[in-house]
């Protein structure tokens, strides 16, 4: 046994008590010194000398002394006090949260969110119904909770963001941590343009009061072929969608909001009162986190909350409306055939990682803002099942809704559902028309759906500023302000082509392609192999046990290790072999050269990760086994007052035949 690892191991073993014997032997022996002289000096527990070490072991340690003069015990003592200095100062230029539900509420921010209000109903409705429910809860149990914890811990262990996490534990895999940054900045930026449409949605619920600007065929931007559904008896949207009949509503939002021209060829001008709602959408967000959003904690309490409010109100409304029975028992019912096919299974999946924030970098940054010994366990629970039942309740809501208008036009539910953002800008306004009070329910359904934009947007964008100043605290921590603004304005910029005439369909290709199953499932799946497999699940179940007392469960464990990489391995290979182009609508199809843009954006995130090893192996010094070696070898420092990273089983079983 080499004597610098039996130092290095006794160091990491506090259990044994000895260095704090030492130390204390040290401060009485030096207390009884003559002030003029210079006399022996027990050794102290952070200044043991590497050769003197095994003698320490084996003799008591009252009587092992070195020699010392007194100014070296002086610039000893000057330089640990410097240390922890830095160390502090380190601390609070990072910030923490100044209230324990700040942490809580963030969390709720990030993952609840648009994704819960429409891509969960659509999915659901997709899929059968009540069989995307059942493979939605599978994915859920086993893969979902599990990487969703393991994101927030690993995030507060190491008190560093998204980008860093990875490559602090597995220098090698270095390369997730950029891979998340550009799957976050793709995220935020088509993420802004919803906030932008739904903020326009509720200037424009106040235009024309007491009615609604979609409420009827009289307004300038309305075509011959404008019909008002609320006028019109037995009739469908599948007939309105085959002939050349337009609803009042879908009008608006293909003539007026977007000014929607005939393919992605053809973006025309700018939209200028989008342009003016997307400013205001960027605004909010950089004032919201331009200190931090550790700093944001009431702000983040009521984005948090607030939906909640007006969704409980709608909840009631939508299931006491006439026919709502008829879209619960769809939302219910499963058609089991579809569950031996891979669509539940491929939405579900990659809906619980798009609902919970998964591999975006935002649950490491807000995890990181925790103390050392927090217990994240609770809050993260907490969390998911928060965002769950929030999908369930939008699912009843959206159902409830939908089997209204299914009953009032005596159609199928199969045929009053759009796709995609269809289903919120087309479906729900048409649905407040029904309502008493339209213009009342159109501005707080709005308010709810800005502020759940809002406030997972404004995450995520914490969750990119942060991770980059991790990487490079030196420089950017300290100009945070100002390099928030350029990273706003950066976006802000890229947005701009999405609100001209033909920017949907812009849209539309980063909506499928920066953050879809493909690249996202890529990314979380080289994620957990590196935290389970490299650095082994073992070691981080004892990063746990360190910060809050307790080993995970074994139920935990088996879904790092197994359950995670086996369920998003066959997912993503189901994307593969079951590819389909992007389309918008039913019947535009993107040209080749779009579709090699949208290929290019999703190759922009993943090929980081392979990449990224490639680079390590070439520019490290030394043998290839020497190397790799390196490269799996966490190179993480532990947080000011954590005890130092638990060892791997071979350390463990090495210091153990040492003592």
């Amino acid at each position: 046994m080499n004597t610098e690892f039996v130092n290095g191991s006794f160091e990491l073993d506090e259990s044994l008590g000895i260095a704090k014997i030492a130390d204390n032997e040290a401060t009485k022996t030096h207390s009884e010194l003559p002030s003029n002289g210079t006399e022996s000096q027990s050794i102290s527990s952070d200044k043991l000398d590497h050769e003197n070490f095994p003698v320490f072991l084996s003799k008591s340690s009252t009587t092992l002394l070195v020699e010392k003069s007194e100014p070296d015990i002086r610039l000893h003592q000057e330089e640990k006090i410097e240390k922890v200095d830095k160390v502090g100062d380190e601390g609070e230029e990072r910030g923490g949260w100044s209230n324990k539900l700040d942490f809580l509420f963030s969390c709720i921010s990030v993952s609840v969110g648009l994704g819960n209000i429409w891509r969960f109903p659509y999915l659901c409705y997709k899929n059968g119904g009540g069989a995307f429910l059942i493979a939605y809860f599978v994915a859920m149990i086993f893969c979902g909770i599990p990487i969703f914890y393991a994101e927030v811990a690993l995030g507060q262990y190491l008190g560093v963001g998204g980008m860093t996490f990875i490559g602090q534990l597995v220098p090698i895999m270095k390369g997730v941590g950029f891979a998340t940054m550009v799957v976050v900045v793709l995220i935020d930026i088509y993420y802004t343009i919803i906030i932008a449409w739904t903020l326009f949605y509720l200037i424009a619920s106040f235009t024309a009061l007491p009615s609604l600007p979609w409420a009827g065929c009289d307004n300038a931007w309305n075509t011959p072929n404008c019909y008002v559904p609320t006028d019109v008896a037995n009739l469908t949207y599948g007939i309105s969608l085959t002939n050349s009949s337009v609803s009042a509503v879908e009008e608006f939002w293909t003539e007026r909001v977007l000014g929607i021209t005939d393919g992605i060829d053809n973006l025309s001008s700018v939209r200028w009162e989008l342009f003016g709602t997307l400013v205001l959408a960027w605004i909010l967000v950089y004032f919201i986190i331009w200190k931090g959003l550790n700093e944001s904690g009431y702000i983040v309490w009521f984005t948090a909350l607030f939906p909640y409010v007006i969704l409980l109100v709608l909840l009631v409304r939508a299931v006491t409306l006439e026919g709502a029975e008829i879209g619960l028992l769809y939302y219910i019912t499963p058609k089991w055939d579809l569950l031996l096919t891979a669509g539940p299974w491929i939405d579900g999946t990659t809906q619980i990682f798009f609902a919970y924030s998964i591999g975006t970098g935002a649950l490491p940054a807000l995890g990181s803002y925790n103390t050392f010994k927090y217990n994240c366990f609770r809050d993260a629970m907490i969390t998911c099942l928060v965002n769950t039942v929030t999908c369930l309740i939008a699912g009843i809501v959206t159902f409830a809704i939908l089997g209204t208008i299914a009953h009032a036009t005596n159609a199928s539910i199969d045929s009053v559902v759009n796709s995609g953002p269809g289903l919120v800008f087309i479906t729900y306004p048409e649905v407040v028309l029904r309502l008493p009070g339209a213009p009342a329910w159109a501005v707080l359904f709005f308010i709810m759906l800005a502020i759940l934009g809002i406030d997972s947007e404004f995450c995520n964008v914490e969750s990119f500023v942060t991770g980059l100043s991790d990487n490079w605290p030196e420089k950017l921590r300290k100009n945070r302000k100002f390099f928030t603004f350029l990273c706003v304005l950066m976006m802000f910029l890229l947005d701009i082509p999405m609100i001209t005439q033909g920017g949907v369909y812009i849209f539309q290709l980063m909506d499928y392609y920066s953050a879809s199953g493909m690249s996202m499932l890529f990314l979380v799946f080289f994620q957990t192999i590196s935290i389970a497999w490299i650095f082994g699940t073992s070691r981080f179940c004892d990063c746990i046990e360190q910060m809050s007392g307790s080993r995970p469960s074994w139920f935990f464990y088996v879904c790092w290790s197994f359950f995670g990489p086996l369920v998003m391995a066959g997912v993503f290979l189901f994307y593969v072999i079951q590819y389909i182009p992007v389309t918008y609508g039913e019947n535009y199809q993107y040209p080749w050269w779009a579709e090699a843009i949208g290929i290019t954006i999703s190759l922009s995130s993943m090929l980081w990760i392979p990449g990224y090893a490639v680079y390590y192996i070439v520019t490290t010094p030394g043998t290839l086994r020497e190397v790799l070696a390196k490269g799996v070898t966490p190179v993480c420092k532990p947080r000011s007052g954590a005890p130092p990273l638990p060892p791997t089983a071979n350390e463990a079983k090495k210091l153990s035949d040492v003592l």
